[in-house]
């Protein structure tokens, strides 16, 4: 599995409101940026500002691949939860599908707004609710149940996008924008469709049987052929000041 090109699709999904939050927050003008889970790079890499980048995570092969994708920006091995920087070290602080996978949201948020600067920005720019998630046509209901186990086993909090904002308000950050992302469906390409599928059997190997993962697959296919399939998976965001 090639995350990286899984991290670079769910970059493209978020880059209109990326684009419309940076302005937001005046990116223009800011000295100091941070991204907390920044995985490979495929979000830091594409922030245009003259301000100096870093990045975190706690995956030191993830981080290798960022140090070769983001070469300009200063990265450092660390946990989310209890951030190895001074208060009010950062202009921006943002993070990108990461608070799903964190065992405490709540604490990784009022570090990054520890780590921010009075007045400056914190935005959380995608935070799933696969509890909500929608599939049709009827035959493929089981496989967005099962996805949504699979990433509960692996550690992540399939339901968190839909408690965002709660979670900003309640690390006392002020709230300027908040909601679901709205993106725009288009028919997905044979290699967006082969990368989907990868990343579906990764999440269930060793948890449904291969035979059936591939007669799903078969289905989808056939189900977007007929023009009938739909995949919905809520999406929040939110934008908060110090």
């Amino acid at each position: 599995m090639d995350w990286h090109k899984r991290y670079q699709q769910q970059a493209g999904w978020t880059r209109n409101l990326r684009d419309y939050l940076f302005v937001q927050a005046n990116i223009a003008t800011a000295r100091r940026i941070l991204e907390v889970g920044c995985g490979t790079g495929a979000i830091l890499r594409a922030v245009e500002s003259p301000a100096t980048l870093y990045g975190i995570d706690i995956d030191s092969h993830a981080l290798a691949q960022c140090r070769v994708n983001s070469a300009n920006a200063i990265l450092a091995r660390g946990d989310g939860l209890f951030l190895p920087y001074a208060n009010a070290s950062f202009d921006i602080v943002f993070c990108h599908y990461f608070l799903l996978w964190v065992g405490d949201p709540l604490q990784a948020v009022r570090e990054m707004k520890r780590v921010t600067r009075p007045g400056g920005h914190i935005l959380a720019l995608a935070e799933p609710d696969y509890l909500s998630r929608t599939d049709a046509p009827q035959e493929l209901t089981r496989l967005g149940a099962q996805q949504t186990e699979a990433l509960r086993q692996q550690g992540a909090d399939p339901g968190f996008g839909a408690r965002l904002a709660e979670t900003f308000f309640e690390a006392g950050i002020r709230i300027e924008e908040t909601g679901p992302i709205q993106r725009i469906e288009k028919e997905m390409s044979a290699a967006e469709f082969e990368l989907e599928w990868a990343v579906i059997e990764s999440d269930l190997a060793g948890m449904v049987e291969e035979a059936e993962i591939q007669k799903m697959k078969l289905q989808d296919q056939a189900a977007r052929q007929r023009n009938e399939r739909i995949l919905h998976v809520p999406t929040h965001f939110a934008w908060g000041r110090v």
